[in-house]
């Protein structure tokens, strides 16, 4: 595992919990959220730097997803 591939997991596992903490989401649906999600193909592409980010900015971005249907 890279660096980078640990980052991406520890970004994705805050995620998962964010879900699961601001929308009430059980544990399942917030991995099948995220795993589904552009804003997941968006981190686990090493070209848009995302996994560098802090989880609560990429969560935003997330949010915006499930509102929206778009990342934005």
């Amino acid at each position: 595992m890279t660096d980078i591939d640990y980052m991406i997991e520890h970004v994705a596992t805050d995620l998962i919990v964010l879900l699961v903490e601001k929308r009430g989401l059980t544990f399942m649906e917030a991995v099948d959220t995220l795993y589904t999600s552009d804003t997941y193909a968006k981190l686990c592409d090493k070209a848009t730097g995302l996994y560098f980010q802090s989880p609560k900015y990429v969560y935003s971005f997330l949010e915006q997803e499930l509102l929206t249907g778009m990342m934005g």
